[in-house]
């Protein structure tokens, strides 16, 4: 990992949260993430598994946490198991925890080998009457390949079957939403990270340079600063790309008078930020793409707003959708008889605008929250409107990180610029 460790009252905080809202006599175990192949004799990137880190802090492959707060042996209330080092690891991979630099970074006093785990659970597991196993349960994602928690559960059931088993992400669920103020604290360094790097490319951008150029100009800036990388592949979407919403070829040049849509973020200690932002490849917004950039960014003006605490996420954008078309229709992309005649459950804007305003973001760019429950402070949210004209080859989308806090909400990303003069003095100086 390239980022300071992060202070351990997170963590223990978090265990803490999760802890008592076990059922007696449960013990819930956390597993670490695959490391998944690339190739014949590679692996991608490894990625920690984000309810592991929140319990842990522990960045690391081939990790185990089990909590079992009433356990009669208080050694095992709290055990981390890691992966043991030796040279030749030392010589191929680099450094690994130690045992005591893992109880630094987690707070967690009982820690042991890896293959001591299958040793010491058979001797406490009997004292549990509920199994607490974890899943990814973010109704974003439906899984294909049999992961390691899929594989695990498998393999417990059938040892110990006459356990009652629970899902670990319910509680996980009521959790992550709400950030503690180190986990704001971190977004906020994401935030700043992609701040610098969004304006040492509006520095950089003109015709003829490529998407591509534009991107390594971003990475070059996060891991300067001591990001993990980008949070999620990033767009850089030059004049019809715009419209394409998951566009991540970057591999076009970009012309003069087109404008460019961008939507990246940093991971800075496994949080992410995202922020989307649209600007003029020459440095001036024709009075067409102007127009449009300005109504994108009412719209997210008004719909910041209304992420309060108690706002209902199906009223939120439906409340949305009605500043989008009023804005369309200003603009003469669609007009007020026709909207009048609308499907209601097939709103005409939805041709402009056909993804959703916000997202929680966290430990995961999309994160770990349930879409039914009523915004609250300590919720972070992403507002990011746009509007997409593929027939004039034009595509806006504006995006901020938003913090619900008990009187409003705060903009995590306010200094970073988003007015059309802003990006212009910037792109010309």
């Amino acid at each position: 990992m390239k980022y300071p460790h992060v202070d351990r009252q997170l963590f223990q905080k978090n265990r803490q949260n999760f802890t008592k809202r076990l059922s007696a006599n449960s013990i819930a175990i956390f597993q670490s993430n695959d490391e998944f192949p690339r190739s014949g004799d590679q692996t991608h990137s490894f990625k920690q598994n984000a309810d592991l880190f929140y319990l842990s802090g522990i960045d690391q492959e081939e990790t185990i946490l089990f909590l079992f707060p009433d356990c009669p042996n208080p050694l095992y209330r709290e055990v981390l198991f890691l992966r043991q080092t030796n040279e030749y690891i030392a010589v191929w991979e680099g450094h690994k925890l130690t045992i005591q630099e893992a109880k630094n970074v987690s707070g967690i006093n009982s820690i042991y080998w890896l293959d001591e785990f299958w040793n010491i659970l058979p001797a406490i597991i009997a004292y549990a009457e509920s199994i607490y196993l974890n899943t990814n349960e973010n109704d974003r994602y439906a899984h294909k390949v049999p992961y390691l928690d899929i594989r695990f559960i498998e393999k417990i059931k059938n040892l110990y079957p006459l356990h009652n088993y629970k899902r670990a992400a319910l509680i996980m669920r009521e959790l992550r939403p709400v950030k503690s103020e180190i986990e704001i604290e971190l977004t906020k360094k994401a935030c700043e990270i992609t701040r610098d790097a969004f304006v040492r490319i509006l520095k950089f951008i003109k015709p003829g340079v490529a998407e591509y150029e534009i991107e390594a100009e971003i990475i070059h800036e996060f891991i300067r600063q001591r990001a993990s990388g980008h949070a999620y592949n990033p767009i850089i979407a030059s004049g019809k790309n715009a419209n394409i919403l998951h566009y991540n070829d970057n591999n076009q040049i970009c012309k003069d008078g087109d404008v460019i849509l961008f939507d990246f973020g940093a991971e800075y200690a496994n949080y992410n930020a995202d922020m989307s932002r649209s600007v003029p490849v020459n440095g001036r917004f024709s009075k067409r793409q102007k127009d449009v950039y300005n109504a994108v960014l009412r719209i997210m003006k008004e719909a910041r707003k209304m992420l309060l605490p108690g706002t209902i996420w199906n009223d939120y954008h439906a409340e949305v959708g009605k500043i989008v078309e009023f804005e369309l229709i200003g603009l003469g992309l669609l007009n007020k008889q026709d909207i009048a005649k609308q499907d209601p459950k097939a709103p005409l804007y939805k041709k402009y605008f056909m993804h959703g305003t916000s997202h929680h973001l966290g430990l995961d760019v999309h994160d770990f929250a349930s879409r039914y429950k009523p915004f609250e402070a300590g919720n972070l949210l992403t507002c990011e409107p746009g509007i997409y004209i593929p027939k004039e080859g034009l595509g806006i989308r504006i995006e901020n990180n938003i913090l619900i806090t008990t009187n409003g909400n705060i903009d995590l990303m306010d200094d970073i610029p988003v007015e059309v003069e802003e990006i212009e003095e910037i792109m010309n100086s």
